[in-house]
């Protein structure tokens, strides 16, 4: 490489940030379905600067989410280093869903809604259950978590919840917290004591509102 290099180097490195930047915005706003022209146009690229770096748009997500691979698993460490295991299982799941009601392309990729997201998702699952299930065994261990119940029953209580951060956006969007303390309790050993919910139901009349727009939303 020479001197003369040194420049068109930079630039590239710059234009390649840039782009993960702007995609990293755009999938937390939109979710995954966005194109490459959206990107370049957020960027401030033209679509064949995006084409250099990332020849196709998968190895673009795998790039933005390989930051949040590294975030959330060191929620689970973090989980893991507390010595509480109800209050950390606790912790670490309402930390996910919190994740997932401010990212939408996350919640795609870590539930594998879209057509971007399921080679990445079972990629991404596969390097997190084992965390989630010493998580959870612990939690057995220590008779804070019913005997019965597996690590997959609190990957599809996020599934569930998910659903009612999606009905919800529009009408109250702290509601799914109301939804994951009932569900969460169902996977208490009965005489556990019961957790405050953190959020009120909706009202009868909000409730249409909610029923319409999820309606809506999945006819677009």
């Amino acid at each position: 490489m020479t001197t003369a290099d040194l420049p068109k180097r930079k630039d590239a490195a710059r234009n390649r940030q840039r782009i993960l930047d702007a995609a990293k915005e755009l999938f937390a706003e939109r979710g995954l379905g966005v194109t490459l022209h959206d990107i370049a146009a957020r960027a401030g690229v033209g679509v064949g600067t995006i084409y250099r770096h990332f020849p196709e748009k998968k190895p673009l997500i795998d790039a933005v989410f390989e930051e949040h691979l590294a975030e959330l698993t060191a929620l689970f460490e973090q989980a893991l280093a507390d010595s509480d295991p109800w209050q950390s299982i606790f912790w670490v799941h309402e930390q996910f869903l919190v994740h997932q009601a401010r990212n939408r392309g996350l919640k795609e990729l870590l539930l594998g809604t879209t057509p971007e997201a399921p080679d990445r998702a079972r990629q991404l699952r596969a390097q997190l259950h084992p965390l989630a299930e010493r998580l959870i065994e612990r939690g057995k261990a220590a008779g804070v978590v019913r005997r019965d119940c597996a690590t997959q029953d609190f990957g599809l209580l996020q599934t569930m919840v998910g659903a009612v951060i999606d009905a919800a956006e529009d009408v109250d969007p702290d509601l799914w917290r109301r939804y994951f303390v009932i569900a969460l309790q169902g996977l208490r050993p009965k005489d556990a004591p019961l957790e405050p919910l953190p959020v009120p139901a909706l009202p009868p009349e909000r409730m249409e509102d909610l029923l319409v727009g999820t309606w809506k939303r999945r006819r677009t």
